[in-house]
């Protein structure tokens, strides 16, 4: 914990809670550009102004820290060299409880639901 602070930090929690990332797992380096678009491309025919609503309900498959599908909150994509990836949040089980992680991911392993 810092000075001033009661509680420990978001970052703190996160650490303790046992989750661990999977074997390889790397975070994406901040210096990419800014993704481009924020929403996903639009379908064919569609203003590309146009926008939905965000974070969307999605299943999650085969997310780090949880097997199988679990149901997700998708809040935006970004596009890489790799492809597309899209923000999600899902809750996956804990040592003291569910911990809520919020993770980028390869579009393939995100569904519609």
């Amino acid at each position: 914990m810092h000075r001033g602070r009661s509680r420990p930090s978001l970052g703190e929690r996160a650490a303790g809670s046992g989750v661990q990332p999977p074997p390889g797992f790397q975070v994406p380096p901040d210096d990419l550009p800014p993704a481009t678009p924020a929403a996903p491309p639009p379908p064919a025919g569609r203003d590309p102004s146009a926008r939905e609503d965000p974070g969307r309900h999605c299943w999650v498959h085969a997310p780090p820290g949880a097997p199988g599908t679990v149901p997700g909150l998708l809040v935006e994509w970004r596009q890489r060299p790799g492809g597309w990836q899209g923000r999600v949040a899902y809750a996956v089980p804990g040592p003291h409880g569910p911990v809520l992680v919020e993770a980028w991911l390869p579009a393939g392993s995100l569904e519609q639901r």
